[in-house]
């Protein structure tokens, strides 16, 4: 069979919970996934997701070269296996804060989507090990759990952090993260549970859900103003897959404006450069890239007590038999959230979140150290650089050029050197004070604000959120309207992070699990969700 209710053209984060909530509604649906299956311990162990780096399970892209960081080029992995990037990432669930829902729906005129908006579908997609409340659900197909194992560093880390005058958090995903908490993680029993694992794996036994991996869209089927399917290379028994009522790109925020372009829908001037007859032209289209840079601060630590003990013999074993232990870490297994002078005044929500990791994490990982170790980064997760995805060529097997401009504005700058001399204060505090010994990065012998900034520019690495580049918004200056339908075609919505008009102040892949629960009952036709019924909610399984 080659024809569909729905095609979805990625497996990852969105398309998995768009397959599962489709097909349980009745529709013929085909997912696509150019990756293979997720069966790798690299994906399932959780402190082995930087082993998957630079594999096959790796679309191994990067930005630049960047202007504001010294001509880098900024590596950003993406998952390539069923789950996408939730099989690859830190497992870290961040929802962020209300005022970046609040601000699509202002700001940007996406009416539906403030956060009263969009916490029932938070709610409805979440098993909340600690049980449903107003803000969290129980009886979801996603578990959200605490740390299962976190290092004794950590909390010596933490104990700093608070004598050093911020207060606990017992909830950052209520819609106001602030202060300093234990990280929750997308794990099941120690392991990781991306969607593939929640929402897709349940679904496959569906006689109505096709899944094809190892399968390519290379360009979408449009006819007139329609689009009616999806071109395909690769492991696929078909040419095109025609769609009876929509085409969902899933593909990321690099991929989904990607197969746009070599579509012939985006800047004319661009598409021509790259050789591409532009069918509709959408400048917006691959514009309005946002990400998360961060700097890391480094100590050695003399107390032990980090995830240099993943490395012990038993460390395997533990986890094999008992769940437990330092495989099950995420890395960083605590976040503060706080708000720079950068930002303009006190009061407001947070600019920079520290990932507080008991670990030593430089060079995306791939950086290795001999001994204990502990890592304070700040990110800066209201950044206000805008970069642009563009192509090439029409072929999709080609990388597209991504330029973030990352550091290019003075104010993200600024914040990151705050956060690096207040991560040096955090270190200086007791009890931590007494645990951390030399300074590894950015060292001692960078002491300046000059000088920060210019390690800043010499190290920022990004945590890997791409977003934006097909913006939802009510003005023709978006890509996508906020009912997620690409503006000037009929039969074709975008349903990922590449949405967002702004990126959110924490980990993007909660809101994008968010943004496909949403699109599913747009897509069906459904009325919003109530969020007094919410909390309790079973997702379908």
């Amino acid at each position: 069979m080659s024809d569909f209710d729905y095609v979805i053209v990625g497996a990852g984060s969105a398309g998995c919970v768009l397959a599962n909530r489709l097909s349980d509604a009745g529709a013929e649906v085909l997912l696509i996934e150019a990756g293979g299956r997720d069966r790798s311990p690299k994906i399932k162990i959780p402190a082995a997701f930087a082993q998957q780096f630079r594999t096959k399970l790796d679309w191994d892209l990067a930005t630049g070269p960047e202007p504001g960081c010294d001509g880098r080029m900024l590596y950003v992995p993406r998952g390539k296996s069923l789950g996408g990037s939730s099989s690859m990432n830190a497992m870290l669930y961040v929802r962020g804060h209300r005022s970046d829902y609040d601000g699509w729906r202002d700001d940007a005129g996406c009416a539906g989507w403030g956060w009263d908006d969009v916490l029932p579908y938070f709610v409805r997609s979440e098993h909340h090990e600690a049980g449903a409340s107003a803000a969290h659900g129980y009886g979801g197909l996603l578990n959200v759990a605490p740390s299962r194992s976190p290092r004794p560093l950590t909390a010596i880390i933490t104990d700093a952090v608070r004598n050093r005058g911020y207060a606990v958090d017992p909830d950052y995903n209520d819609g106001d993260p602030h202060g300093v908490a234990a990280v929750e993680v997308t794990q099941r029993n120690g392991r990781r549970w991306s969607t593939a694992d929640a929402f897709l794996r349940p679904a496959m036994g569906r006689p109505n859900l096709t899944v094809l991996t190892g399968a390519t869209a290379v360009g979408l089927e449009i006819e007139g103003e329609r689009v009616r399917g999806v071109r395909l290379s690769g492991r696929t028994p078909m040419a095109v897959a025609r769609a009876r009522r929509e085409v969902i790109l899933a593909a990321g925020a690099i991929g989904s404006p990607q197969l746009l372009m070599v579509s012939g829908v985006g800047d004319p001037d661009k598409l021509a450069a790259a050789g591409v007859r532009c069918h509709l032209p959408l400048p917006a289209v691959g514009t309005n890239l946002q990400d998360h840079p961060y700097v890391v601060g480094i100590w050695d630590s003399a107390v032990g007590g980090s995830l240099a003990d993943a490395e012990k013999p038993g460390a395997l074993l533990d986890f094999l038999l008992r769940r437990s232990g330092p495989l099950t870490s995420t890395v960083a297994e605590a976040f503060l959230f706080t708000r720079s002078p950068a930002a303009g005044g006190a009061d407001g929500p947070p600019d920079i979140q520290f990932h507080l990791a008991p670990a030593y994490f430089a060079d995306n990982g791939f950086e290795e150290y001999d001994g204990h170790a502990l890592t304070i980064g700040p990110v800066l997760v209201a950044p206000r650089a805008r970069g642009e995805v563009t192509i090439g060529s029409g072929d999709v097997a080609a990388k597209p050029a991504i330029v973030g401009n990352h550091l290019t504005d003075p104010a993200d700058v600024e914040a990151l050197v705050w956060g690096m001399k207040l991560a040096r204060d955090i270190v200086g505090t007791a009890p931590l004070a007494a645990a951390a010994g030399r300074e590894i990065y950015p060292g001692p012998e960078v002491a300046t604000d000059e000088e920060l900034a210019a390690d800043a520019r010499r190290r920022v690495e990004l945590l890997y959120h791409p977003v934006g580049t097909c913006r939802m918004g009510a003005g023709e200056d978006a890509v996508v309207d906020p009912e997620l339908r690409v503006r000037g075609l009929e039969g074709v919505r975008v349903a990922d992070a590449s949405v967002m008009p702004t990126i959110t102040r924490g980990n993007t892949n909660a809101p994008t699990i968010m943004i496909a629960e949403k699109a599913a009952d747009l897509i069906l036709d459904r009325p919003p969700l109530e969020q007094a019924t919410a909390p309790q909610a079973t997702a379908a399984a």
